[in-house]
């Protein structure tokens, strides 16, 4: 219904779907919007271990309608690492509820990956505020329905701001402009002036957004404004990787429903001219088994990401942000890319009916689609990971992590995955050394470095599985399925 209803944009005023309203109030009444949120402030203060995997449900079951929380929370966290405690104590509390919504407004339609030429300025008033002035686009939930007060964090330039990205500083801008007890006041001077007609995620407000001398308050230092955004924004670049296992979940669930059911065709394996379900045919068993497995090593895949950062928060080992930060461009772009060609597989699961719109495989592929192109293209993820994560240091971070990987192998395929980290091993140094005269290798071989990465640790998350198997807890089907998929 929502991908069929989408929203509207009526001078300046967005409607969501019909029942988004129902549903994000369920959601506010369950406490789920502050799952991960700071305890001093309202949240429930779980690890990101576990929110990952509420993040992969709600993108399973509708990825649009998970972006308006979604980046409520990932403003939460810009704010709590940024924010001073008076800003943390008046917002925080009513974003983790839900009540208020919030935002991040970097693109402009000339600055997109470039944001160092954005023409978004910011004009000191003189007791504190400032005027915000400038157009956004592709706002996503810039404005909607859902809740009384929507909070914008803006990327925009001071009168004095040195040239390029490092001149960008980080303002807070409300709808509605907020007194010191919390209570809302009148609107402020921003307004959506139109929402995207999109490919996909239809029940997802894309918006224009204008900023005419809007009342707005500095985030963290002057002209720092771009690294306290990335905080927020590699929070939303993890949530990506949720997205695209969260499609492929539901797509796999779907093509795996539709094989058991659906007649067509005789198996080698049977006599008779009864037709058979699809599922018994090699090449439908090839195709469901290809979804599965990826989607089962991305899952571990989250959960160990999500696990080096509840690491870092809390101390427990000195290497987990490193760590962390070198897999989140993996996370963001291998995990959507295996998203989107899992979908596309279970479609062809589907034959003629993937196609049609009733059956939903259509949908799957196009709002899935977005997970690659948006908080950074899979293109740049690739460039930064080769180039920032692994080159910066010569792999001394990532070889680290694979070797201690390698030592605690204990599967079945241990050998295998071994020998392939040794051969991994060996061709990070020989395109690093290479790079050193060839400036451009590493960026064009970024993109298939990052799958030869992400395959391995896929591989290690497998191993990892299946060593924990147990004949007294889980059953021999169980047990079976896993090692076939290992």
């Amino acid at each position: 219904a929502a991908d069929e209803q989408g929203v509207s944009c009526v001078a300046g005023e967005v409607t969501t779907p019909s029942h988004y309203k129902e549903c994000y109030q369920l959601l506010c009444e369950g406490g789920w919007t502050g799952l991960s949120g700071d305890p001093e402030y309202g949240g429930m203060g779980m690890p990101k271990s576990l929110s990952g995997l509420y993040d992969e449900m709600m993108c399973s079951a509708d990825i649009a309608f998970s972006l308006y929380p979604g980046l409520t929370s990932g403003a939460c966290v810009a704010l709590l690492q940024h924010a001073d405690e008076a800003t943390k104590a008046l917002y925080l509390p009513k974003l983790y509820s839900g009540e208020w919504s919030g935002t991040m407004c970097l693109t402009e339609s000339h600055a997109g990956s470039d944001l160092g030429i954005m023409r978004s300025k910011a004009d000191p008033v003189g007791d504190g505020s400032y005027r915000i002035s400038g157009e956004k686009i592709f706002i996503t939930a810039g404005e909607h329905d859902l809740t009384d007060n929507i909070v914008h964090l803006v990327l925009a330039k001071l009168p004095d701001a040195p040239a390029g990205s490092r001149g960008i500083s980080l303002f807070l801008v409300p709808k509605f402009k907020v007194d010191a007890n919390g209570n809302l006041g009148e609107r402020n001077s921003l307004i959506c002036s139109s929402v995207e007609h999109k490919m996909g995620i239809h029940g997802s407000a894309t918006c224009v957004m204008n900023f005419d001398g809007a009342e707005g308050y500095l985030i963290g230092e002057p002209h720092k404004g771009l690294a306290c955004m990335f905080t927020m924004m590699n929070y939303e670049r993890l949530a990506m990787g949720s997205q695209g296992l969260g499609a492929a979940e539901r797509a796999y669930q779907n093509a795996l429903a539709y094989a058991n059911d659906r007649l067509q065709g005789r198996t080698a394996t049977k006599d008779g001219n009864k037709a058979d379900p699809i599922i018994g045919h090699p090449d439908v068993k090839r195709m469901l088994l290809n979804i599965s497995s990826i989607n089962e090593a991305g899952r571990a895949f989250s959960v160990y990401v999500g696990h080096l950062l509840d690491q870092a928060k809390f101390g427990v080992d000195a290497k987990a942000q490193a760590r962390a930060n070198l897999l989140t461009p993996v996370t963001k772009a291998f995990m959507t890319d295996r998203g989107l060609d899992a979908c596309v597989i279970a479609q062809q699961v589907f034959g003629g009916h993937g196609y049609i719109r009733e059956w939903g495989m259509e949908q799957l592929v196009r709002d899935v689609r977005i997970a690659q192109i948006y908080e950074g293209t899979n293109g740049i993820q690739a460039a930064d990971f080769m180039l920032r994560k692994v080159a910066s240091d010569q792999g001394a971070v990532l070889l680290d992590l694979v070797r201690e990987l390698s030592a605690g192998l204990a599967g079945s395929a241990s050998k295998q995955i071994n020998l392939a980290a040794e051969r991994f091993e060996s061709a990070t140094q020989s395109l690093l050394e290479r790079g050193k005269t060839q400036p451009e290798l590493l960026s064009w071989v970024a993109n298939d470095y990052l799958d030869l990465t992400g395959y391995l640790l896929y591989a290690f998350m497998w191993d990892k599985m299946e060593a924990v198997l147990d004949t007294t807890k889980h059953s021999e089907d169980f047990i079976q399925s896993k090692q076939l998929k290992a």
